[in-house]
């Protein structure tokens, strides 16, 4: 899905409006009935809500929730903050259609701004929508203050929060439990700062032309089923093992043999056709054991690995969970950099290698994919001061170095070389717990190793492995989730993206 501007969004509705063709106040109808219908669903009746509308568009779309609402039994009450005379035509439309319910809104302004709600009540926030370009402040920020007591759900943006950058932003915003958001997520959702504004956001489909969003141009993009769906490769019956790939994973040291037995068994249920797992000699029994399925290769290191095993039969090679950051380990790092011929999949302690050795990664082979979590992220860029400036860092590094950097967390983004941005939609914060890194790595290089693209390895890697955290999910909760139910969440993951188109 494309990630599109303030601007360009307005200009899907024109072109909507002009092409389909529909009326905006019956495209605000629409929308709205995609509001009305999530909210029945998610609240029962004895449920009272109070609507809190500005006097433009998306002050339109709450009088039509409310409206709906009033006539589908619940409990209604309307506000309309009136910052300005100037009522937008389809707002004027639907504030003269709430008299045939006899539902009188209440008028707040500068002058008298004054209001009780009931404690429970629902909260709809339809004050501002995507135009916004200042910060809230006076009566309106003291009555987004007062509202943020009770529980909210933000009608396409959260009012108060700007589409795309916030780092000037320093106004009052609304604190939504839910985000309904129309079509297509917007910027500012992928951001973890401003999850305390945005909540749980959830993409309604109010019909918006798909072609003309498609054809926009932006370099931020939010993945869905059918995305991942579309890339997954069929398996052609005449195939065997030796179609699909051949992976090399560099990992474990003494005391971290989990991290290869994770890395090794992910690499294996993704469907690479063999895996070789070098450990150190220490690991091998512990390997051979519990993964053997893999074929072991044994350092020279009794307790850590010393050496390179001969790279000529491997297609990809996957390094850094579980390693250390011992200084024969080190050296063995820059010697595989400097002779490897393919993508490199880098995570964990290799990374940490890497940023007390920076040098080093002008010598990455091209297309190599890096997944640092924030904090392995910061040892390799430096500190930055929000969110927005994270991402620029992460896009220029992409750019630099020529590599696809996946930066772990909830919405975890992947940059290219070519500095285009996708954002993960699946996952969930039962996957915050030791391992789950691993597996990612033997998942992405399982993909890279059966002939994936590396933007098509990262991206459906991570993808695919959030999708798997939300079938464990489901199955161990997310309090109860270990990496290893990860791994065996596979199969099912690849079983809902197969039935996605």
């Amino acid at each position: 899905m494309n990630i599109l501007s303030a601007t360009q969004i307005r200009e899907a509705d024109a072109f909507t409006i002009k092409n389909e063709p529909i009326s905006s106040v019956d495209l605000m109808e629409r929308a709205a009935t995609k509001c009305f219908d999530w909210l029945e669903k998610n609240y029962q009746k004895d449920n009272s809500f109070a609507v809190f509308c500005g006097v433009g568009n998306n002050g339109g779309d709450g009088l039509v929730i409310a409206r709906l609402l009033k006539k589908a039994g619940y409990q209604v009450e309307v506000f309309v903050l009136e910052f300005s005379k100037k009522y937008s035509a389809d707002f004027q439309v639907n504030l003269d259609r709430l008299k045939e319910l006899e539902l009188v809104p209440v008028f707040l302004t500068e002058a008298n701004h004054s209001l009780s709600i009931k404690e429970k009540s629902i909260v709809i926030d339809a004050i501002f929508g995507l135009g916004l370009t200042r910060p809230i402040s006076g009566f309106i920020a003291e009555i987004i203050s007062q509202i943020n007591q009770n529980e909210i759900i933000a009608i396409d943006i959260p009012s108060g929060l700007y589409v795309e950058d916030n780092r000037a932003n320093d106004g009052e915003k609304v604190k939504a439990k839910y985000t309904l958001t129309f079509q297509i997520p917007k910027l500012a959702m992928m951001f973890p700062s401003n999850y305390e504004f945005v909540g749980e956001w959830h993409v309604l489909d109010i019909g918006l032309n798909k072609s003309f969003i498609a054809a926009q141009d932006t370099k931020y993009y939010a993945l869905s089923d059918e995305d991942a769906s579309l890339m997954l490769q069929k398996r052609p019956k005449y195939t065997h093992k030796g179609s699909y790939g051949h992976a090399l994973l560099l990992v474990g040291s003494k005391g971290k043999m989990g991290a290869a037995v994770l890395a090794s068994r992910a690499c294996l249920k993704t469907g690479v056709g063999l895996l070789t797992t070098h450990v150190p000699k220490i690991g091998l029994p512990i390997l051979q054991t519990v993964v053997p399925e893999a074929m072991g290769s044994e350092s020279e290191g009794e307790e850590f690995i010393t050496d390179l095993p001969d790279l000529s039969k491997y297609n990809v090679i996957g390094v850094g969970p579980g390693i250390g950051l011992e200084k024969q380990t080190q050296n063995i790092l820059k010697l595989l950099i400097q002779n490897a011929q393919t993508p490199l999949v880098l995570d964990a302690d290799a990374l940490n290698i890497l940023s007390e050795n920076k040098t080093w990664l002008s010598f990455l082979p091209s297309d190599s994919i890096l997944t640092p979590h924030p904090k392995e992220f910061e040892r390799l860029v430096g500190k930055w001061s929000s969110d927005e400036e994270r991402l620029e860092l992460q896009q220029n590094f992409s750019l630099k170095h020529n590599v696809y950097l996946v930066l772990k967390g909830a919405n975890t983004s992947i940059t290219t070389p070519l500095g285009n941005v996708f954002f993960n939609t699946t996952g969930n914060p039962g996957m915050a717990t030791g391992g789950s890194g691993d597996v990612l790595t033997g998942i992405v290089t399982s993909l890279l190793a059966q002939g994936y693209h590396p933007q098509e390895a990262a991206v459906l890697g991570v993808y695919l492995h959030g999708l798997a955290g939300d079938v464990a999910k489901e199955n161990n909760t997310e309090y109860a989730m270990i990496a290893s139910d990860i791994i065996e969440s596979l199969p099912l993951a690849f079983g809902w993206l197969q039935k996605a188109v």
